[in-house]
């Protein structure tokens, strides 16, 4: 059976620590020039995008952090798609060793794979245009809101909060925004952190606003394959927390929304870590 990455990579950090002590050079963790699979979105902007050769967002940001805590350099990062329905069978048939790609920790999941963190809490919002005057979902009844297809924020909307709401689905929430700016639409929904990234690219700057009344709470944690993944949470938690401590999760958060009106919620943010089991 081929030797997990994380075991190759204690491996190599323990090889190093003898090495120093002995008086040798303790050169890189990562010697053997192992890479570790990261599995992101590459279709949300301000949180796992992919742009020719270039991977940005807050997902990709706290994914990088981490990979450095554990010992990797960027250059050894591999980062692999994830599209949402596919995540738990990619970490069990051994396609990623980690995912980070707005993926909320459930019970459910942990069913089937392990979870460290959370390192956002999320929560259901909406993004309207700037001159709106929505808001919340119950100003929606008889409006048209969007979302993509595979996602239930929106029925929970009309379910919950406005019957009256005409429900519209398109297969990417950057095709729900670009119906709204042909004025066909009225809001869109999902996690704030989601639209606040859609709304800060250039061309979509200053045009829309993040309502900033979330009514759910989505809590983001890093996808682990079940077994090792309990092996690994605690050092994942520790770079987490490192990054809260020294300002670059702040960071990450305001690069990452730059140009759109969005704060998070500061009652859940930053979160505490889970114990890991």
């Amino acid at each position: 059976m081929r030797k997990t990455r994380y075991a190759a990579a204690a491996i190599a950090a323990a090889a190093a620590l003898t090495l120093s002590a002995c008086g040798g050079d303790s050169g890189s963790t990562e010697g053997s020039g192992e890479k570790i699979r990261i599995g992101i979105k590459f279709d949300q902007p301000g949180v796992g995008f992919k742009d020719g050769d270039a991977y940005t967002g807050f997902d990709v940001d706290v994914a990088k952090y981490v990979a450095g805590e554990l010992g990797y350099e960027e250059d050894q990062i591999e980062f692999i798609s994830t599209p949402s329905p596919q995540r738990e069978n990619m970490l069990e048939n051994d396609q990623v060793d980690m995912i980070l790609a707005s993926y909320s920790i459930t019970d459910a999941r942990k069913e089937t794979i392990a979870f460290a963190g959370p390192y956002f809490v999320a929560g259901q919002d909406l993004l309207v245009p700037s001159d709106s005057d929505i808001t919340g979902p119950d100003d929606l009844d008889g409006k048209t809101l969007c979302s993509v297809g595979s996602s239930t924020s929106a029925q929970k909307i009309k379910d919950s909060y406005a019957a009256g709401v005409n429900l519209l689905e398109q297969p990417s929430y950057a095709e729900c925004v670009t119906a709204m700016q042909g004025g066909s639409i009225d809001a869109v929904t999902t996690d704030d952190i989601i639209l606040a990234g859609l709304a800060s690219t250039d061309a979509n700057k200053g045009k829309f606003k993040v309502l900033g009344n979330t009514f759910s709470e989505e809590r983001y944690g890093v996808g682990l394959p079940k077994e090792e993944g309990l092996v690994k949470c605690e050092d994942i938690n520790t770079a987490i927390a490192k990054m809260v401590e020294d300002g670059a999760w702040d960071e990450a958060i305001k690069k990452n929304t730059e140009g759109v009106d969005y704060t998070f919620n500061a009652e859940l943010n930053p979160p505490k870590t889970d114990a890991c089991a």
